[in-house]
């Protein structure tokens, strides 16, 4: 059992880096602030850390971690942070945030995307 769990977590952390890729396009075709950086830990393995922030406006900032060696949310406004998210619950905001986004881009609405 123990033997194949990194590499079923190693597989979600290359989807998660997929999908934070995505988002990082997606929000800029909206004129929306993001970037998101993978990086190569030198051991050959691609796509097993990226670092992903976005500015969602009134300098409110989103960010996501994902690495081998772990995931976070962390979400501030005005420099302060207003909440920080590890593992299971970080992957659930970075969720919330990316289906507000996609309600916003298929109905042409602005919703504000509330913070908690």
């Amino acid at each position: 059992m123990f033997s194949r769990l990194p590499d079923q977590y190693r597989s979600v952390v290359q989807d998660l880096v997929m999908s934070l890729h995505a988002l990082a396009s997606s929000l800029q075709k909206q004129e929306i602030v993001a970037t998101c950086y993978g990086c190569d830990e030198g051991d050959g393995r691609d796509g097993n850390t990226a670092s992903f922030v976005a500015e969602l406006g009134d300098q409110h900032l989103v960010g996501f971690l994902v690495s081998d060696f772990g995931i976070s949310w962390v979400e501030s406004r005005n420099g302060r942070e207003l909440v920080k998210f590890e593992g299971a619950e970080a992957i659930q905001e970075l969720q919330r945030i990316a289906s507000s986004i996609q309600e916003r881009s298929t109905t042409g609405s602005t919703p504000e995307i509330a913070s908690r």
